[in-house]
């Protein structure tokens, strides 16, 4: 038998599968770990402990959960959150903690300065998307002003799943599709490096090589293979964003196809026929050569549920907190008997890109109960999510299939929600392991072993979420953006 592994590192959790040729996985494994916040704004991770020191502990649990040679495991691809920025020196030892993705607001300054001095137009025009703070570019230059004896020690910068693949095979690459993100550094025209926007922030060379997610970027080295326990000379892929390979797990391959990720945030993904450029949006290319796609995402969405279970309902016990907590919510009508929650926790991302956007809970009064306070979080989330679909619907991208994966998948609360308020239908299918799961799909087709369309057939459709359409929600929602427009100036003079 001949199986693939596929590792991925999220927010707060790191997943691994072993999946055979017909995608039946073998073997799961997972292993938690902390977001640092050193201050309001910020997010990283420890690159050794959270990004490598999982990898390499939920690797030898699957091994040994599963019995399998590593010999019949004929490919490796991970994939990792993102867009990250790590320095690293010569030897490839990280320089500091790995800055997160758009959660990650400390580029602020840099990321209107270079606006201004580049011209969004040309921004979008050249690199596809506005810079927001999920643009790498302006962080590499934050690194620059406020860290300058770290960025003189910097041979490369890498992203969470360079970091990984680097480790593994020794092999410093990126894909196309996280590196899109790179902005103003990458031009999604030539798909190539690019300096003549900013030649201030880097030189290219520090910048990893580009590839395809199905390529293979080289194989396990001896020292890798000791410390994991995988076979050397393993070919490892290029890997990508955690947020991409979710979306292959569940078939996002046709244009038209969209991704829902109920995750630590909620994240999108249409699979877009042709490039589509907006300031509200993200664009890069997709994970194959000459294919693109569209994305968004929220700033905080499941972390607002464990925020809400660690500070509200400290009762409860853990193991059984969100299943209460359902089950008021559940109790609560539509609409939350009048209350709204604008779910800007940690500013909030696409389509306001909105650094100093803060959360609220507004409408309360002495009748109010925690189920209705936890009903009106789901559905803020929903409320931001149906702004990103209005969104995409007013650029004429409106999804032909919307596919749900996430652990927020088993919340069915969430989902009839963000349904019944985005009035779109959402398809499940049968595995929602999710990134993971992808990973070890790519890295099986990077090798010849499946064929693209297989995914379809290794992870079914097994549910329909239909949407109820409700004008209590329509009329909820237009307060929902009105609220966020009438506080926007308090929230950033208390920012």
């Amino acid at each position: 038998m001949a199986y693939t592994l596929g590792i991925d590192i999220g927010t707060y959790e790191t997943k691994g599968v072993l999946v055979d040729t017909n995608g039946v996985i073998h073997a799961q494994a997972a292993r938690g770990h902390k977001m640092l916040v050193p201050q309001p704004g910020w997010a990283e991770h420890r690159p050794e402990e959270d990004w490598w020191g999982d990898f390499v502990h939920v690797t030898r649990a699957l091994l040994a959960d599963s019995g399998v040679d590593p010999s019949e495991i004929k490919a490796v691809a991970c994939s990792a959150i993102g867009p990250c920025m790590l320095p690293v020196d010569d030897n490839g030892k990280p320089l500091m903690n790995g800055v997160l993705y758009g959660v990650d607001g400390r580029a602020e300054a840099e990321v209107s300065e270079l606006t201004d001095r580049i011209g969004e137009d040309t921004i979008i025009a050249r690199c596809g998307n506005a810079l927001t703070s999920q643009s790498v570019g302006p962080k590499i230059l934050w690194l620059k002003r406020t860290r300058p004896e770290t960025y003189a020690q910097t041979e490369h910068i890498l992203t969470s799943t360079s970091f990984l693949v680097q480790r593994l095979t020794g092999e410093v690459v990126i894909d196309h599709y996280t590196a899109a993100n790179f902005s103003p550094l990458y031009d999604v025209t030539t798909q190539t490096w690019v300096d003549d926007l900013a030649d201030d922030i880097i030189a290219l060379g520090k910048l990893p090589r580009l590839m395809w997610s199905n390529e293979i970027a080289g194989q396990i080295t001896q020292k890798a293979a000791t410390e994991t326990g995988l076979s050397p000379g393993t070919p490892v892929t290029a890997g990508t964003i955690d947020a991409a390979a979710e979306a292959f797990s569940v078939g996002v391959d046709q244009p038209g196809d969209m991704m829902m990720m109920y995750g630590s945030t909620i994240f999108i993904i249409l699979r877009a026929a042709a490039r589509v450029t907006d300031p509200r949006i993200w664009y890069a290319p997709w994970l194959f050569e000459g294919e693109h796609a569209s994305m968004a995402g929220l700033a905080t969405s499941g972390t607002l549920t464990h925020w809400f279970r660690d500070q509200i309902a400290r009762d409860l016990d853990v193991s059984e907190a969100f299943p209460t907590l359902a089950e008021e919510a559940a109790a609560s009508p539509p609409g939350a008997n009048g209350l709204l929650m604008l779910p800007y926790f940690s500013g909030e991302r696409t389509p306001i890109h909105d650094v100093h956007a803060k959360g609220a809970l507004f409408g309360l009064n002495l009748t109010h109960t925690r189920g209705d306070m936890y009903r009106a979080l789901i559905e803020g989330i929903a409320h931001g999510t149906r702004h990103v679909t209005d969104t995409f619907a007013e650029l004429g991208q409106r999804p032909e299939r919307l596919l749900a994966v996430g652990g927020g998948t088993k919340n069915a609360l969430w989902l009839q929600a963000t349904s019944d308020i985005t009035g779109i239908d959402q398809i499940v299918c049968e595995k929602t392991t999710g990134a993971s799961y992808g990973d070890a799909f790519l890295a099986a087709l990077a090798v010849g072993l499946v064929e693209r369309g297989d995914i379809a057939q290794c992870n079914p459709v097994v549910e329909t979420i239909r949407a109820v359409p409700s004008s209590v929600y329509d009329d909820a929602h237009r307060l929902f953006r009105r609220l966020y427009a009438q506080t926007k100036d308090i929230a950033a003079q208390l920012g």
